[in-house]
């Protein structure tokens, strides 16, 4: 998978240094990986939220923060629309932002 934009990563654990071995081991692993489907991200993490075809919630660092990405499986793209604590992220429409 192509991930835009792993400097949203980078400035976030820069602010939140506990983040940044999490967020680096996801980016590396979502790198490799070759989903083609929503159940594809489940059966590798199967405490990702799926909000809609293309929108996924992940948690990092236990749930302390959430990562809010839209997949756009037929291109092999995951765009990075969300990173932030859990509080920031319940003043977000995750379907939205």
């Amino acid at each position: 998978m192509r991930i835009i934009a792993r400097r949203t990563l980078h400035e976030f654990w820069i602010q939140h240094a506990e983040a940044k071995s999490p967020l680096e081991a996801w980016y590396h692993e979502v790198k490799l990986a070759a989903w083609s489907k929503s159940a594809d991200v489940k059966a590798r993490y199967p405490k990702a939220s799926i909000v809609s075809n293309e929108r996924v919630v992940f948690d990092i660092c236990n749930n302390t923060y959430r990562l809010v990405v839209v997949i756009k499986y037929k291109f092999q793209v995951v765009y990075i629309r969300f990173i932030g604590t859990h509080a920031e992220y319940g003043r977000i429409d995750a379907k939205e932002i």
